[in-house]
């Protein structure tokens, strides 16, 4: 197989045509700067609101509490940073999870440098946040949760419904990083008691450098940008139509096959994971078994590093990324694998393979395949598959 097998969606996805064409007409047609008064501006005005309307309309929320950002991260900062302003005459406390992704963790550590106190919540071994820590954590002066609504890494899935409600109960504003979730599983912002959720066009087959903060009406942010009166004066900076309108698109295409895809993508991750874990010794499912993305299969696999690993998988046309920050210039594993339990020496023989529609059986087969012969050629060469070989002789 000569094509290149791409299974890294977590880390962005491919564009949607549909999406691509919708956007054409803004870039070389219909240029108009929205905030202008003319009449050709009007028309990219109309289809910025129209993007608007669908994201809205996927999420059980109203078109104005919906605001363009430049993607997750900024929504993430803007969500945390804003809530932690306007409401720090109440209190100077926030919640969090130890395993999110790093726009919200290094957001609470610039906070904590301000004099906000930051308690980050353990996982269990599945990466779940238990409602009962989250509970115990909350204290009169408690102003924010910011729990992800599923992990980047090892996929898990969190109650958000749960958590929201005991926020809703307790008086205090619910923020969900739902980068990864939105536009693959369903979600309510009303049912779930969701008050805050961050979005990224480029996770769902939209563009890169656009996406979206819901912020249900009546909260109160504080700008994160000044400048203009863009998106209702919350977010100065000149319009992004053609990103807005191509997020639009695969957001709506995204709502319109949800089912189709995940039960497609679904019965090949469970394939891919079956053969894994039954042909291939010494390996660990990361995340949730039940509770997960559908398109998401994260492994650490014993005596080998994650980077020799994406190198060899890289040389025969797969792309795929680790668990292990090595590829970063890191020497320290995953905050996320850590977190859940795993030692150091095996947090570093982790793979992330993150699935899309697009992927094929015989894709995931070969892959497979391929991947018993990298971790036979790599273990072959560790000294210490050497070592626990001598070790289990020994025990005989």
């Amino acid at each position: 197989m000569n094509q290149l097998i791409y299974m890294d969606n977590a880390a962005t996805t491919r564009m949607s045509e549909k999406a691509f064409e919708k956007m054409k007409p803004y870039f070389l047609e219909n240029y108009g700067n929205p905030s202008s008064v003319y009449q050709f501006a009007s028309r990219g005005k109309a289809a910025v609101d129209e993007a608007r309307e669908t994201i809205a309309g996927l999420l059980g929320a109203s078109a104005n509490e919906i605001y363009f950002t430049a993607g997750g991260s900024e929504s993430d900062n803007w969500a945390i940073k804003g809530v932690a302003d306007s409401l720090k005459a109440k209190g100077k406390h926030i919640i969090t999870s130890s395993i999110e992704h790093h726009a919200v963790l290094h957001t609470c550590e610039f906070l904590e440098k301000q004099g906000y106190e930051v308690t980050y919540l353990p996982v269990d071994e599945n990466g779940k946040v238990s409602a009962e820590e989250l509970l115990k954590a909350i204290r009169p002066d408690t102003i924010l949760i910011s729990i992800m609504f599923a992990n980047n890494e090892i996929g898990t899935i969190q109650d958000i419904e749960v958590f929201g409600r005991i926020a809703k109960e307790h008086g205090i504003l619910f923020h969900t990083d739902a980068v990864q979730a939105f536009g693959h599983v369903p979600i309510h912002v009303d049912e779930m008691h969701i008050d805050l959720l961050s979005a990224s066009g480029h996770k769902f087959n939209g563009p890169k450098g656009v996406g979206f903060l819901y912020v249900r009406k009546g909260v109160r942010l504080t700008n994160l940008i000044h400048g203009g009166s863009q998106e209702r004066a919350k977010r100065a900076g000149t319009t992004n139509v053609t990103g807005i309108v191509g997020m639009g698109e695969a957001a709506g295409e995204a709502g319109a096959l949800m089912t189709e895809r995940a039960e497609k993508i679904r019965t090949l991750r469970d394939h891919l994971m079956e053969r894994v874990l039954a042909e291939i010794p010494y390996v660990k499912l990361n995340g949730s078994k039940t509770d997960r993305l559908p398109n998401n299969a994260n492994f650490s696999f014993r005596f080998i590093e994650g980077e020799s690993l994406l190198i060899l998988l890289d040389q025969n046309g797969i792309c795929a990324s680790s668990g292990s920050a090595c590829t970063s210039g890191s020497l320290d594993p995953s905050h996320v694998l850590l977190a859940i339990g795993l030692p150091h020496e095996i947090a570093h023989g982790s793979l992330r393979l993150t699935l899309s529609e697009e992927n094929t059986m015989e894709e995931v087969d070969f892959v497979v395949d391929t991947l018993k012969k990298i971790v036979e050629r790599l273990r072959n060469m560790s000294p210490l598959d050497e070592d626990f070989v001598k070790e289990q002789k020994k025990e005989k």
